[in-house]
């Protein structure tokens, strides 16, 4: 399992006293106002940064770092993401998990026959995809609704699914 979980990604700075405009990666962007601080990868670690002040504008988050005074020293940080530990996620509800930690999962056919490896989950809106990669190395688009996915085991890293005539 991942030790730290995204919750949004730099996107630019905002105006010129060292604001940054942030994509949230959570499902609920609100939280930026319980967190008080969040860990930015630099790519050669992670360094904390203590939230000062957080806004909203459209789709963003607007955030104001302690001791992050100008433009420029925002600017560093542009397309860095930003990160929480996991005591600092939100409490999950039994039978939910963050997608992180399904990632790599293997996928099984319903007989128990190895599918493939699920690879990436894109969020339509509408429901989840799961995008699987079969052992032939071909991509397969899993709708993630209970027709289609009947168990996912997160600690087990394992999910079965029924496969839809067609699909393949």
């Amino acid at each position: 399992m991942e030790d730290y979980l995204r919750v949004g990604v730099i996107s630019t700075t905002h105006g010129v006293r060292g604001e940054v405009k942030v994509f949230p990666t959570t499902d609920d962007p609100r939280r930026f106002q319980e967190l008080d601080e969040v860990l930015v990868d630099t790519g050669s670690g992670k360094q904390p940064l203590a939230i000062k002040d957080v806004r909203f504008f459209k789709n963003m988050v607007i955030l104001k770092f302690e001791g992050m005074d100008d433009i420029d020293t925002a600017m560093k940080y542009k397309g860095r993401d930003l990160l929480v530990t996991r005591e600092n996620a939100v409490p999950l509800e039994p039978g939910e998990f963050f997608l992180c930690d399904i990632i790599g999962s293997t996928v099984y056919e319903e007989d128990g026959k190895e599918f493939g490896t699920l690879r990436d989950v894109l969020q339509t809106g509408a429901n989840d995809v799961f995008v699987v990669t079969m052992q032939d190395g071909k991509e397969v688009l899993l709708p993630c609704i209970d027709d289609c996915i009947r168990e996912i085991d997160v600690e087990g890293k394992r999910i079965v699914a029924y496969i839809m005539p067609g699909l393949v």
